[in-house]
């Protein structure tokens, strides 16, 4: 054996072949030890995208304020005329009859609104027992049927001779503006503890219902609606359409039980069953002391409250616009007001605030557009306190 042998040298492809495999081993090592670090970094980026797309959290103590915009910005339009929340405030398609008119500076807010509405129904006036209907125009016409049908006995044999056609009428009602001008200092306005909406529809309810009654029963027609006592009155014994009948007391100035009984009978049946009496609260006074041949009041108070007295069984309505009792004086008027009498209207308030010509007051201007007048000539009859 040789001394090379001895010392276990190997040969040049036995070293090249070990350095290979060395290198091959080192190199699936160093592969692993990146693809490792790889998935950690991906693993990394995973958890950074959860984060980012998780929700928001909820503010502390829910700090969020989710109360109605459009009540917000009404509110800060009256203390400061502020209308920048009000301009990009959007509004869904049922809520447009409450955003800014066309012809800009008017606003109609829903819960101002709806509270004048409901004062006006309850306030005690004609329009509690008269026709309300709501329009959408400038006028709203009335067609009236008030002549008869000729008519005529026949034979067999005899021809038929031509009778009269009716007549139909109309009456035009036209719609004026009722007005309002309350005012508020804008120190008041500037208290946002102050309800400001009640305040402004308390206000604008008070002037428009006192003002409309009024001119339901008094009012020329100019500008106003024209009231039931506007028109020309004839004796009921005499009366042609167009005029509205009365009754005379037999008494001047006065009134007595045998007149009320002919102011109730001088109405056609066909209206007596609908029938009311409106007077004031100073001839209510004189005619609860009325009694009849037996000796029993006339008038009689409601059995549940909030029932409106009766008088011969009839309800009174207590309007505080009729004249009080004076010679020949019309204090007392009855029939069916629901077919006499029409009050047409337009549904929507519009409130104009104005900062500048009465500081350091704000000027609110609200209107509403609202006509009446008689219907029908023979469904109200009228006393009159007078010999004739």
């Amino acid at each position: 054996m040789s001394k090379t042998e001895e010392r276990g040298t190997a040969s040049p492809a036995e070293e090249v072949r070990a350095a290979v495999t060395g290198f091959v081993t080192d190199f699936k090592g160093f592969q692993a030890d990146i693809e490792s670090k790889l998935q950690q970094t991906d693993e990394r980026m995973t958890l950074l995208d959860r984060k980012m797309t998780l929700p928001a959290r909820t503010p502390l103590g829910g700090a969020v304020d989710h109360g109605a915009p459009h009540q917000k910005a009404f509110n800060a339009y009256l203390r400061n005329g502020d209308d920048d929340a009000l301009r990009g405030l959007e509004l869904e398609g049922k809520s447009l009859s409450t955003a800014v008119n066309s012809d800009g500076g008017y606003l109609v807010d829903p819960q101002t609104s709806e509270r004048v509405q409901s004062v006006l129904n309850s306030t005690a006036s004609i329009r509690a027992i008269a026709t309300v209907v709501t329009v959408e125009a400038t006028s709203y016409d009335v067609l009236v049927d008030h002549t008869d049908v000729g008519a005529g006995w026949a034979t067999e044999s005899d021809p038929t001779a031509e009778t009269d056609t009716p007549q139909i009428d109309r009456i035009t009602i036209a719609l004026n503006e009722l007005s309002a001008l309350p005012k508020a200092s804008q120190r008041l306005l500037d208290d946002s503890a102050f309800d400001v909406e009640g305040w402004l529809a308390g206000r604008i309810a008070d002037k428009f219902a006192r003002a409309e009654a009024a001119a339901f029963i008094n009012g020329d027609g100019i500008d106003k609606p024209k009231g039931f006592l506007a028109h020309a009155t004839v004796d009921n014994d005499v009366w042609t359409w167009g005029n509205l009948g009365y009754v005379p007391s037999g008494v001047d100035g006065d009134v007595t039980a045998e007149a009320i009984v002919d102011l109730v009978y001088g109405l056609g049946a066909q209206y007596r069953a609908n029938g009311a009496f409106v007077m004031n609260s100073k001839t209510a006074g004189i005619v609860r002391k009325l009694k009849d041949a037996d000796g029993r009041f006339m008038w009689s108070d409601g059995l549940a409250a909030g029932e409106p007295a009766q008088l011969m069984g009839y309800p009174v309505l207590v309007a505080e616009d009729m004249p009080d009792a004076a010679s020949d004086s019309l204090s007392i008027a009855f029939g069916d007001f629901n077919a006499g009498y029409t009050v047409a209207e337009r549904p929507d308030l519009r409130i104009l605030r104005d900062p500048f010509s009465a500081k350091p007051h704000v000027l609110f201007y609200a209107t509403k557009r609202v006509g009446g007048d008689v219907s029908d000539f023979a469904a109200i009859k009228l006393l009159k306190f007078g010999v004739a």
